[in-house]
């Protein structure tokens, strides 16, 4: 089929069903609504283009640049849309943790600037949070950006309404859907999708799938990081499953090997999920007749998530695993927490080694004074070839709120290290009154 402009291309992806034999879910019709395959390679693709259709003109005839706070796909669908006007992105994120993203990013001329996240802000009146720099940058060039805005702009929503919600019914026949389930990010997707199918179908339940607080997917959050989705309604959902890192890789691999479906970690957070929810579901009214509906939205494709399954799977690419296991629950509880005072009376004491696993920016900005700054997956991979510090001085692990840091200190524990954790991390220490030092900037 012949056609004159990319954007033709978005939208009007398939609907696969997936082989029953595979899933063995009894009596359930599940299928995939492949975003993949966008021309742009996901889900974004829609967002991006609904959101900037209208105005697209205007834009480009303005001369002005998109600013946008994205990671990932979005930023990637805005830049190469915008490249073909002339039309630049300034990217402002906290949330680039893998490799390949950045650099496609980079590849076409994305201006990157790197945030740390809030919970690691340590001076709440600093504007470092993604959009009070937003506001802060389109202050300081009167005219000269367009903003999109994905995490509060309703187009947003309406761009799966009309498409992905509506192709879906059509594709199924008219067919009621029962279920819709979709990882959590700007909720557009989730949202516009379900209200649709809703309007056909009032009974329709939508699950909705985030990621660990302390563990991380790519392209969904934490239930506790949805609130500051400006489109996040918790009450829209019928369900709100959390899905762990391990289970997201496997399902991505059960998509591959299953189906066929080279999928992200979010759409393998999404199928295990399905799976989990629709095995476990009440299904009596079902029927052979009438079996229940449900569909998963596939968000992406696998390959620009390599280095982060390489880094949490290396047996999958032939690589021994050194890391030890994790720390379990009597570990953690056994690690000493440390409340700011005490840490401020062992540095004077005993003179430990103080270890910032956060961020470069975050550290940069506040950090307890004469501490180190090895972020946490740097410190990881360290741990995996032996932990690189002497026995001789005592050990204090420090994050944004004592989780992370106090995993790090139950490990070193593990190999004879006296280590300790500092309770409530960084926004404790801040709220406590004390100083942070901050690294002059280059």
């Amino acid at each position: 089929m012949r056609y004159d402009h990319i954007t033709e291309l978005i939208g009007n992806t398939p609907l696969l069903r997936l082989d029953p034999a595979v899933h063995g879910l009894e009596n359930v019709e599940l299928y995939a609504k492949l975003e993949s395959c966008n021309p742009f390679g996901s889900v974004k693709d829609r967002v991006a283009w609904g959101m900037i259709r209208d105005d697209f003109d205007e834009i480009a005839a303005r001369g002005q640049t998109l600013i946008e706070a994205s990671s990932g796909n979005t930023a990637k669908a805005l830049r190469i849309l915008g490249a073909m006007r002339g039309v630049g992105l300034h990217a402002i994120t906290n949330r680039i943790k893998v490799g390949e993203v950045r650099d496609l990013l980079q590849l076409f001329g994305t201006r990157i600037e790197e945030l740390p996240g809030l919970s690691e802000c340590p001076d709440p009146t600093t504007p470092n949070d993604v959009y009070s720099v937003i506001e802060a940058t389109m202050a300081k060039h009167p005219g000269a950006y367009h903003h999109p805005s994905q995490y509060t702009n309703e187009k947003n929503i309406e761009a799966h309404y009309h498409g992905t919600g509506r192709e879906i019914h059509e594709d199924l026949g008219g067919a009621c859907v029962d279920y819709l389930i979709g990882g959590l990010g700007t909720t557009g997707s989730t949202r516009g999708t379900a209200s649709y199918l809703r309007k056909h179908n009032p009974d329709l339940r939508t699950v909705a799938v985030v990621s660990e607080r302390t563990d991380f997917i790519p392209g969904i959050r934490s239930e506790t990081e949805m609130w500051d989705v400006g489109l996040f309604r918790p009450e829209f959902y019928d369900r709100i499953m959390t899905v762990t890192a391990a289970s997201a890789i496997e399902g991505a691999l059960g998509l591959a090997t299953g189906y066929g479906i080279l999928a992200g970690p979010t759409s393998g957070a999404t199928y295990a999920a399905a799976i989990e929810h629709l095995g476990a579901a009440d299904r009596s009214a079902a029927s052979p007749e009438e079996p229940v509906r449900a569909v998963i939205i596939v968000c992406d494709r696998i390959e620009p998530y390599l280095s982060y399954i390489k880094k949490r799977r290396p047996d999958l690419f032939g690589r021994n695993d050194s890391r030890a296991p994790a720390p379990d629950a009597r570990e953690l509880a056994e690690v000493p927490a440390l409340s700011p005072d005490e840490l401020e009376r062992l540095d004077g004491l005993a003179q430990p080694v103080i270890v910032d696993t956060r961020g470069a920016m975050a550290y940069r900005i506040g950090h307890v004074p004469g501490s180190l700054n090895i972020r946490d997956d740097q410190l990881d991979d360290m741990f995996a070839q032996g932990i690189p510090f002497s026995r001789t001085r005592p050990l204090v692990f420090v994050c944004p709120v004592g989780e992370v840091s106090r995993r790090f200190a139950a490990r070193a524990r593990r190999a004879g290290y006296d280590a300790s954790s500092l309770d409530g991390g960084i926004v404790a220490w801040r709220d406590a009154g004390k100083t942070l030092e901050g690294s002059p900037r280059g």
